[in-house]
C-alpha cells in the first residue's frame, strides 16, 4: 500500500512540475524583437528569421500588351448566290437538248428547244387577220371624213385591227418561248429533260447555279451581331483548308424563331469556280483593334469569388489578380484582355498565392516545366481557393 502512495505522490509531483515549467516559460518569446532562449520560436518568429526566405516560391513572364483585332465567329457553309430552277412556259416536245448536266452556260445559250407544230401556221393565220382588219380599217377611216360611216363603226373597224396584232404578238411570243435559253452565266447542275419528252407549262427543263461570286453563310448570335456592318471585311476558312476572302453582303434583321441567331452572308470571288454549295465553313469577322496579351491557356485560375483571370507580381512582390476576357485562340495560345501595359505574369505557381500575397520570384528552372510546377507546389503547401 505504501509503495503505490509514493508512486502517485512521484506522478504528481511530475505533473505538477511540468505545468509550472508551461506557465513561466510562457513569458519568454519575443522581447524587442528577439527571440527569447528557452522558448521554441512561432511561424511568425521564423519568418522574421529567415526573411524572404520563408515566402511562397512563383515563377514569371514578363508580357507586353500587343494590338489584335477583336472578331466575330461562326460556323457556316458555302451557298450560291443565285440558284434558279428553269422551267417551260410552253407545252410541246423537246426536238433538242443543247446542255449536258455539270456543263458551264452564257447568259443567252440555248438549253432546250421545243417543237413549234402548228404555231406557224398560226402565226400566219393572225398575220392576215392582220392585213385585212388594216383594209376595213382604213375604208372606215376614209368613210368617216367624208361622213358616210357613223363613229361606232370607225370604232368597230379599229377595235378588230387592234385585236389581230395582238394575236400576231402573242404567236410571236409562243414562238420564242420554244427555245429556252440560259438567263445568266451558270453550271448546269441538274437537266430534267431528255431528247422527245414531252412537256407542259411549267415543267422544270435545268437547274442552273450562279459560279461566281459565291456566298458563304453563317447564323451569328444575337449578342454579336451587332458589331458588324454591310460591307465590313471578313474571311472564310473551308473545311478542304482553303480560305477565301470578302465582304459582308447581307446582315438578317429578324432572328430564326428556334435559335434566335442572324443570318450572316459573305460576298466572296469564286472566278476559278472551286467553290461548291454546302461546303463547311469557319467565318471570322474583324470588328475592332484592342490591346491584348497572349498567354498560354495553363496560367489561368480562379479568384474566391469564381472569376477567370490571371495573377501577376506586382511592385514590392505583391501578387495580383485581373480578371481578363479571352479575344481569341489559337492552337499555340489564347488572346486575353484586361490585364496592365505590362504585366509579370505567374506561370508557375499562380494556384499556391491569392491576391495580396508577398511572394518570391525564383530562377527559371534548367529541367522542363513539371519539375517547375513541382518546386512551386512544394514551396508554396496547398493551392489556394
Amino acid at each position: 500500500m505504501r509503495v503505490s502512495y509514493l508512486l502517485a505522490a512521484a506522478i504528481t509531483v511530475v505533473a505538477l512540475g511540468w505545468v509550472l515549467s508551461g506557465q513561466f516559460g510562457a513569458h519568454n518569446g519575443l522581447a524587442n524583437g528577439k527571440v527569447v532562449p528557452g522558448q521554441a520560436p512561432t511561424v511568425a518568429e521564423r519568418n522574421a528569421k529567415q526573411g524572404d526566405a520563408s515566402l511562397t516560391a512563383v515563377r514569371t513572364k514578363p508580357s507586353v500588351a500587343q494590338d489584335h483585332w477583336r472578331e466575330v465567329t461562326a460556323r457556316g457553309h458555302t451557298e450560291a448566290k443565285r440558284k434558279v430552277m428553269v422551267m417551260s412556259e410552253i407545252k410541246g416536245r423537246i426536238t433538242e437538248v443543247a446542255v449536258q448536266k455539270g456543263g458551264r452556260v452564257r447568259r443567252g445559250d440555248v438549253l432546250v428547244r421545243i417543237d413549234v407544230a402548228d404555231r406557224m401556221a398560226q402565226m400566219a393565220e393572225a398575220k392576215a387577220l392582220v392585213r385585212q382588219h388594216e383594209i376595213e380599217y382604213e375604208a372606215a377611216k376614209q368613210l368617216r371624213k367624208k361622213g358616210y360611216r357613223a363613229e361606232t363603226q370607225f370604232s368597230a373597224a379599229a377595235a378588230r385591227l387592234d385585236g389581230a396584232m395582238a394575236m400576231v404578238k402573242a404567236m410571236d411570243v409562243a414562238l420564242d418561248r420554244t427555245v429556252i435559253r440560259a438567263p445568266f452565266d451558270a453550271i448546269v447542275d441538274s437537266r430534267e429533260v431528255e431528247l422527245g419528252a414531252y412537256v407542259k407549262d411549267g415543267s422544270p427543263i435545268a437547274l442552273l447555279v450562279d459560279e461566281d461570286p459565291y456566298l458563304v453563310v453563317a447564323q451569328v448570335s444575337e449578342n454579336n451581331v451587332g458589331r458588324l456592318r454591310l460591307n465590313d471585311k471578313g474571311s472564310a476558312t473551308l473545311v478542304t483548308g482553303e480560305k477565301v476572302e470578302g465582304k459582308i453582303h447581307y446582315i438578317a434583321s429578324t432572328a430564326d424563331a428556334t435559335t434566335r441567331t442572324f443570318r450572316v452572308e459573305l460576298l466572296v470571288p469564286n472566278s476559278d469556280g472551286k467553290l461548291r454549295h454546302g461546303t463547311t465553313a469557319a467565318l471570322s469577322f474583324p470588328t475592332d483593334q484592342v490591346q491584348a496579351h497572349f498567354i498560354t491557356p495553363a496560367i489561368l485560375t480562379l479568384n474566391d469569388s469564381g472569376t477567370v483571370g490571371v495573377r501577376c507580381v506586382e511592385s514590392g512582390g505583391v501578387v495580383g489578380f485581373y480578371a481578363v476576357e479571352i479575344i481569341d485562340s489559337t492552337a499555340d495560345g489564347m488572346w486575353v484582355a484586361g490585364l496592365p501595359k505590362k504585366a509579370e505574369l505567374i506561370v508557375v505557381g499562380q494556384e499556391f498565392v491569392r491576391q495580396g500575397d508577398r511572394v518570391r520570384v525564383s530562377a527559371q528552372p534548367d529541367g522542363n516545366s513539371g519539375e517547375g510546377k513541382a518546386d512551386a507546389g512544394k514551396a508554396g503547401g496547398a493551392p489556394a481557393s
